[in-house]
């Protein structure tokens, strides 16, 4: 089949799981076959090379949304310029993700005679004001639903958005992960004291105020253990002044982390943790952490519940609870037999998510729909 997948956000910037997950389920359908383009926004001073199976229109902008994160997304393009690139590409299905996002979604999708698949990522935030920017979006996102075909989502909770619009089915279809590049290789660790990672961007919803003050506390009961914080966000320096004010020994800003040093990043861990509070609809970089073997400690939203199951459950706490944070660190930094059991637990997990099982989820979902279209029509 030829394929087109549509990313909203600068593909040049590795920032989000949306961005990786376009790139490895383009790779997977290419390498079982299917002749695949990804189309998303041209990044401004773009000083690299295009891919060959990449098509960049209209111009991407960041912004810094209402939900306390920032993106990059793209913004208008020319019609006549997506016109004639539909022309000439002929797609059997295209393959929007994260549709809702204004608004080159809706101009190709305006235009499209393919089959047209979304999927939905994000979960928002349960809060008043975001549900107040919700009902100004609705209108918009029931403008571009009127166009699409076939719907899946990440998790239940990513699906709730969409459902609260329309009536057709959605198909729950996980974030997936690379198994060969997260399989566990023998590394030796620089430091002798035991580790607590952070890896994601430095931003309000991430909550990692809440993790500082956790490991605080830690640190009055254990002198061996470290923290090593890496990633970028707008809340690096009131993160970095936190840690100085209140004296809380041990702690490493890393910065910004190639893809290509994540994982001898995360293996370097005895323990990840992600205190995130809201806006995560599944948990890529919990997967990756389970795939290598280095035991969890997560926030309890509903996108992360939805990777920690049964005994990977104890993973999951209320990162504003400060002493019940500390504990969940303490027992899965040093109690050897929950270790052990959630270790056996993320071994039996993971190959459900690897990326050529998730590839196979979504071609049933585009041969499915594109026979009931047929059908219909």
């Amino acid at each position: 089949m030829k394929i087109g997948l549509v990313c909203p956000y600068n593909m040049f910037q590795f920032a989000g799981g949306v961005q990786e997950i376009v790139q490895e389920l383009s790779k997977e359908l290419i390498h079982l076959g299917h002749d695949v383009k990804i189309i998303t926004p041209r990044p401004k001073n773009l000083n690299q090379p295009v891919p060959k199976n990449m098509i960049l229109l209209g111009r991407s902008t960041k912004l810094n949304t209402p939900f306390a994160t920032m993106v990059d997304f793209g913004f208008e393009a020319e019609g006549v310029e997506i016109q004639a690139i539909l022309d000439q590409e002929n797609f059997d299905i295209i393959h929007f993700h994260e549709p809702w996002v204004p608004v080159l979604s809706r101009q190709i999708l305006m235009r499209s005679k393919a089959i047209n698949i979304a999927t939905f990522h994000a979960t928002p935030p349960s809060t008043l004001v975001s549900k107040s920017l919700l009902n100004i979006v609705i209108p918009y996102t029931k403008s571009v639903l009127n166009y699409i075909d076939g719907y899946s989502a990440v998790s239940d909770s990513a699906a709730e958005y969409v459902l609260s619009l329309m009536d057709e089915p959605v198909v729950i279809i996980p974030n997936g992960i690379n198994l060969t590049t997260f399989t566990p290789k023998n590394i030796s660790k620089a430091s002798g004291k035991k580790r607590i990672l952070y890896l994601g961007r430095l931003e309000k919803r991430k909550a990692v105020p809440y993790l500082l003050k956790a490991y605080h506390e830690l640190r009055k009961n254990h002198d061996d253990v470290e923290l090593v914080i890496a990633g970028s966000g707008v809340k690096r320096s009131t993160l970095e002044k936190l840690v100085q004010t209140e004296g809380i020994p041990d702690v490493t800003f890393l910065g910004f982390i190639p893809e290509n040093q994540k994982v001898a990043l995360i293996q370097s861990a005895d323990l990840y943790c992600s205190p995130a509070m809201y806006g995560e609809s599944f948990g890529i970089v919990l997967l990756e952490a389970m795939a290598l073997g280095v035991p969890v400690v997560a926030g309890n939203n509903p996108g992360y519940a939805s990777v920690m199951t049964d005994e990977g459950r104890i993973s999951l706490v209320n990162p504003k609870s400060e002493t019940d944070f500390m504990h969940r660190l303490e027992l899965m930094l040093y109690n050897e037999e929950m270790r052990t059991v959630w270790k056996k637990w993320a071994k039996k997990q993971t190959p459900r998510y690897s990326f050529d099982k998730i590839a196979e989820q979504y071609l049933h979902l585009y041969t499915s729909t594109k026979k009931h279209h047929e059908q219909k029509t």
